[in-house]
């Protein structure tokens, strides 16, 4: 009784028992890897018996020892260069990848430096040459005569010499620094051109690209602008032109004109479109029969309300800027129907129907199949 009594009173103290469960824990630890490195090292030294015998019968008994030996050198030196080997083996794969990925880029940027030109999107200082005119450095460019006369403030285009700096801007037309209170409409105005024409070009920019407002002092480029006062010498300038009735709705696999109105853009580099400027609610016709692929406007800028129609004999038209569709999607139309009213809905700057021909992907000139 009295034993028992005595060994109620004794408390186990915590950190003994964690301190034994550690002990313990860790001598099953050391028992357990004993366990499997002296059965990996059976198995090893099983199999390097085996390979050292085979050499032994090949290269003589004497050789036993030094095979021992040299297998057991060669492990041990795989096991401490493993981490090193692993490391430098990944290294040279990424370094490999990336080689490739880096040459792939080089040899994209020099294939499309070697095929594709990109256009002009300010001007150039261009030195006379000897022989050099205004006519042949004009051709050199693709800009009109007046163009380079109008920029470099010439009197007569016989007045340069070899070494003259020119400027050159990028398109046939004007290169205006817009004055305070200037507008898109009032330069538009001032060199006999629409403003959407102005809008077309893509190298313009804006303060808003939503309302077109101009900063003081910034470049503008006006396409096809007419200096005032002045009176060009090529006759062939852009005339607005009425279009032709859409006539009778019969397939004839041609097209017809999508609108009336006046051409206030055609077909440039940077406008692959025609642009027919008309009344606002004005009648739009399909231009030939086919399929709506697309009615809408579903980017919320740009094209504005647009349809698309699918032809099905490799050509697609668009027709953009519209303020009524009068489509939807999947229903097929006859050439001559009208699809919607003529308007000013995305980038635009006054109602007129933004006319597309697309073939396989590119952009054709509409007036070649109207």
């Amino acid at each position: 009784m009295q034993r028992i009594s005595l060994f109620k009173r004794v408390k186990l103290n915590p950190v003994l028992i964690w301190w034994c469960d550690l002990k313990f824990f860790l001598g099953f630890l050391v028992r357990y890897f004993k366990i499997k490195v002296n059965s990996f090292l059976s198995q090893f030294e099983a199999g390097k018996g085996v390979v050292v015998e085979g050499l032994v019968i090949k290269r003589g008994r004497y050789t036993r020892p030094f095979l021992h030996t040299g297998m057991t050198g060669l492990f041990l030196v795989g096991l401490l260069l493993a981490p090193v080997l692993t490391q430098a083996v990944a290294e040279e794969d990424n370094l490999g990848k990336g080689g490739a990925i880096l040459g792939m880029a080089g040899d994209m940027e020099e294939m499309t430096t070697s095929v594709s030109i990109k256009p002009r999107d300010g001007v150039i200082t261009y030195i006379v040459q000897p022989g050099d005119t205004i006519s042949s450095i004009a051709n050199k460019f693709d800009v009109s005569i007046d163009t380079i006369r109008w920029q470099n403030d010439l009197k007569s285009i016989d007045s340069i010499k070899p070494g003259d700096k020119l400027e050159v801007p990028p398109v046939t037309g004007i290169v205006h620094k817009v004055k305070r209170g200037e507008t898109i409409y009032s330069i538009a105005k001032k060199y006999d051109v629409t403003p959407q024409q102005i809008i077309n070009w893509p190298f313009n920019r804006y303060a808003n690209d939503e309302s077109f407002e101009l900063a003081a002092g910034q470049i503008l480029i006006v396409p096809d602008g007419v200096k005032p006062s002045e009176s060009l010498w090529d006759p062939k300038r852009y005339i607005a032109q009425k279009t032709p009735d859409a006539g009778a709705v019969s397939p004839t696999g041609k097209f017809i004109w999508p609108a009336a109105g006046i051409i206030s853009q055609r077909y440039v580099w940077y406008h692959r479109a025609l642009d027919i400027a008309g009344s606002s609610g004005s009648n739009i016709l399909a231009a030939d029969s086919g399929r709506v692929i697309v009615a809408g406007w579903p980017d919320g800028f740009g094209y504005g309300n647009r349809i698309m129609i699918d032809h099905g004999n490799g050509y697609v038209t668009l027709y953009a800027h519209l303020s009524l569709i009068q489509v939807s999607v999947g229903q097929t139309v006859n050439r001559g129907d009208v699809i919607g009213k003529m308007g000013s809905t995305g980038r635009s700057t006054g109602p007129h129907l933004h006319f597309e021909i697309r073939q396989g992907g590119n952009l054709l000139n509409p007036l070649e199949f109207l």
